[in-house]
């Protein structure tokens, strides 16, 4: 067998093999990323869930909770069922792609409607928090976390969907 032929079959071969590898991590990374993110949201919804008696309020907030929204300190027992995450595209204003997550929710007592906007409100925060968190974002966003970054997308949230 020639040595010449040997060579020139590897290196085609490796021709072929490095571009594809760059090409599949360069898509690999972005959806790792997604992947990420979604987690990172999950994770928040569950811990917005989950801080019925052990959040801590504001001042006004508490009393407000305390006089007429009493039930809200008390454990309510949501189940976070999915978080959905809908691509709306790329955003020319932040210069990232957006995506707006919905979390459907699961309560089993019967609250009124403005309790559970409240529910919601606290899951949706948490799940933007979170993903800043992950991806040390905090700082180029607002108080409420509201849109949330990683480094190629936006998040937004929409009311939480109860089923």
């Amino acid at each position: 067998m020639d040595k010449g032929q040997i060579t020139a079959e590897y290196l085609l071969i490796l021709g072929f093999i490095i571009p594809a590898l760059i090409i599949g991590s360069y898509l690999l990374g972005d959806t790792l990323e997604l992947d990420m993110a979604i987690a990172a949201a999950r994770d928040g919804a569950i811990q917005g869930a989950n801080m019925d008696e052990l959040a801590i309020y504001p001042r006004d907030a508490y009393y407000e909770y305390e006089t007429g929204k009493n039930v809200l300190l008390q454990p309510s027992s949501i189940q976070i069922i999915k978080i959905e995450a809908i691509d709306e595209g790329y955003n020319e204003t932040y210069g990232k792609y957006k995506i707006r997550l919905i979390a459907y929710a699961h309560l089993e007592r019967e609250i009124p409607y403005d309790y559970r906007n409240s529910l919601g409100d606290r899951i949706n925060y948490n799940m933007r928090k979170n993903i800043c968190i992950t991806f040390k974002t905090e700082n180029i966003t607002n108080d409420f976390y509201n849109p949330a970054f990683s480094y190629n997308y936006m998040f937004t949230t929409s009311d939480v969907k109860w089923i």
